[in-house]
């Protein structure tokens, strides 16, 4: 039987050092350590990191701001993912195990506005008021 549920979710070592690798991303790709030319005329924004239960592999969610092509810069991230883990190695210290990085774009912020424009349409706003007519 597997230590690791699935179903309950990431454990608190899991969420912590998640954490601690986002920092450590976010500090080496706002320092411009990258010689990449898609990389450097792009702020992204390193928004979750989740780690795998045996702490190996960090699955780095990312958006990229003012990009032309969010792919191509997820596409640069993954060609550097070496040359990061080297570097975030230092900052990392006390791990055992440096994780391997795999970049993935981030689309929650999308989700989040097609929601918003769902729950602004008149057809939402039409039923919310037949609701509170019900009511009274």
């Amino acid at each position: 039987m597997s230590r690791f549920n699935s179903a309950k979710g990431p454990s608190q070592r899991q969420l912590r050092v998640g954490e601690q690798v986002r920092h450590a991303l976010a500090a080496i790709l706002q320092r411009g350590d990258i010689r990449d030319e898609v990389l450097e005329k792009t702020v992204i924004s390193v928004s979750e990191v989740r780690m795998s239960p045996d702490l190996k592999i960090a699955t780095v969610f990312v958006a990229p701001l003012g990009a032309d092509d969010d792919e191509a810069v997820v596409k640069a991230l993954a060609r550097h993912a070496k040359f990061i883990r080297g570097r975030a190695s230092g900052e990392l210290g006390q791990m055992k195990y440096m994780p391997a990085f795999r970049f993935l774009l981030d689309t929650s912020y999308d989700n989040f506005d097609r929601i918003d424009r769902l729950l602004r349409s008149p057809e939402v706003a039409r039923d919310l008021d037949h609701d509170g007519e019900d009511d009274a």
